[in-house]
């Protein structure tokens, strides 16, 4: 721009992070000692003592916890913020320690059940395209 300033992105989730992924999680490739990792489709929801400190958190948790105003899954943040899912994993387990976030973990009974499968992919085949046209079946 004329000032000097870049101009602001048309890209939804902002620019692409250059910072390593392991620079933002201090080398770590696992949230805790035992390598359990939360599944991608943990829900997070950032805390009342999470939002009241937003403004002194870091870069990446800063964003992790304002985007989670409303629940989100940990896919879903890591897409919004284009960060690696491990990285997004990582930070929301250290907010959750830090009782900035609560999380829920998704019963995985339920996830595996290939009912449930079926009856998302029947509901996505039933949702029209652009044209108002709906998709061909199986």
């Amino acid at each position: 721009m004329a000032d000097g300033s870049t101009p602001p992105s048309s890209e939804p989730g902002g620019p692409v992070p250059a910072v390593r992924p392991f620079l933002v999680t201090a080398g770590r490739v696992a949230p805790d000692p035992s390598g359990r990792t939360m599944p991608v489709e943990t829900q997070v929801v950032a805390t009342v003592e999470g939002l009241a400190v937003l403004d002194r958190l870091a870069f990446e948790q800063h964003d992790i916890v304002a985007a989670c105003r409303i629940p989100q899954s940990i896919a879903e943040i890591a897409a919004r913020l284009r960060l690696h899912l491990n990285v997004v994993r990582i930070l929301a387990e250290d907010l959750r320690t830090a009782g900035q976030l609560t999380v829920h973990v998704p019963d995985t009974d339920v996830t595996h059940d290939a009912s449930v499968l079926r009856r998302l992919i029947d509901g996505l085949r039933a949702i029209p395209d652009s044209r108002g046209v709906l998709r061909d079946t199986d």
